[in-house]
Parts: structure tokens; sequence; C-alpha cells
């Protein structure tokens, strides 16, 4: 959204300043091959993910708590289904849920997602069946369907992970949302490990891709995200 938008408004500007159209229209083509090649997508992801050091084996002790964050909705062939950022994240969450049982005493995931796009049912029940599919516990989920937002997720599921007293917190997430969602959690005073679920790659050549144009346009989602909330921070909103 946030990349299409900006293409809008070099659109309005190049109608209002018919002088400079010509340098505004090839600024803009500019922008669209720069980003389809991979070429600027490639550092707007890596400056979206810059600061995380993602752990492979987090540790797992006591009570343990996986953190899976809600990645939206959509429809497919008439059905509610989780994309596939979000069933990468899933995926992740149940392999490490079956490797902590081996290691600590209790393992919950917390699943945390709400419905921003009133779909009627939330992200963190539409995503449970499926991790039961892959076999963890109704006992071991733990559901928050409130949140609109990352920064929703930490707020409400901050008060569960306090209450609960948890020995160890894991955070799996796709790789350019985990700096801002560290963020947003550390505002509540939880600091989970950081596991990756599936990491977002653009494709350098030079021609244009649709695959490109996707990853600048979440990269760019997030350093907005991530800007908007030091911001908010310092105007005392967060």
């Amino acid at each position: 959204m946030i990349l299409f938008d900006s293409f809008v408004l070099l659109f309005v500007a190049a109608a209002l300043w018919r002088k400079r159209r010509f340098a505004i229209a090839a600024t803009g083509l500019a922008l669209l091959l720069a980003i389809g090649t991979g070429w600027l997508a490639a550092p707007l992801v890596a400056l979206a993910e810059s600061g995380v050091e993602p752990v492979e084996a987090p540790a797992m002790r006591g009570h343990t708590a996986i953190i899976l964050l809600g990645g939206g909705i959509e429809h497919r062939h008439g059905e509610l289904v989780p994309p596939d950022d979000a069933l990468s994240r899933i995926v992740r969450a149940a392999e490490l849920h079956s490797v902590c049982q081996a290691i600590a005493s209790q393992c919950d995931i917390v699943v945390t997602g709400g419905d921003p796009h009133h779909h009627g049912i939330s992200e963190a029940q539409l995503y449970a069946p499926l991790l039961r599919e892959r076999g963890v516990a109704e006992r071991d989920l733990i559901l928050e369907t409130r949140s609109r937002t990352t920064y929703e997720n930490a707020k409400y599921t901050a008060p569960i992970l306090l209450a609960q007293h948890y020995d160890a917190t894991i955070l799996v997430t796709s790789s350019y949302q985990m700096r801002r969602a560290l963020l947003d959690f550390a505002r509540f005073d939880i600091e989970p490990q950081p596991v990756y679920a599936n990491q977002l790659r653009p494709i350098l050549g030079w021609r244009p891709v649709w695959h490109n144009f996707v990853a600048a346009s979440r990269a760019l989602h997030e350093i907005a995200g991530i800007v908007q909330f030091y911001a908010y921070r310092r105007l005392g909103w967060f």
C-alpha cells in the first residue's frame, strides 16, 4: 500500500507540475525498474531486517512460550486461509513446539492475531486448527484474538506472558517483521528470542519481477512502522 501510494503521489505531481512532467515520469520509471529488478528492493528489505540476530536453536527450559505472530487471512478458492507467510510461521511454531516437548516441562504456543479486516474469524482462531493438525495439543494453545497491529500483538500478549512467568520466550515471525516486532515487545518488557519462520529475499536481475514489488512493499511497511514507533514514543503515545 505504501509503495502504491508513493507512485500515486508521483502521478499527481506530474499532473500538477507540467514543466517537470518528464523529469518526474523518468524518476518514477527509474524507481519502478530499480524495485522490479531487485536492486532497490534488496536494500529496503535489508534495512527492515537490520539489527536482528535470529536464533536457530532457541533456549527452551521449564515453562516455555512460543509466540506466533499473525500474518493475515486471505480468500483462496472460496475459503479463508492463512497467506503463505503466515503458514510458514505456523509450521515453524509447530516444529519448535515438538522440539520443546522433549526439553522443557511445559510448552505453550501463544497465537496472537485478531480480525482487523472483518473476515468474521480472528487470525488466532483460524491458525489454531492448523497447529493441532501438526501435533500441538489444545491445552498447549493460548489464543489472543483482539490485536489488529504488530504493536497490539505485543500489547495484548504481554499480560499473558507476564502472568504465566515463563522461563523462556520465543518469537516466531517473518524476517522482515522481526525488527519492528522486537521493538514493540520490548516496549512491554518482553524480550523474546527471535526465530525466523521464513525470509524475504528479492530476486536480483535485469528484468522486473512481481516478487520484488511485493518484497519492497512489505519492507516499506515495516520501515514506516519502525519510524512510527520511535515518533510515537517521543510523543509519549506508545
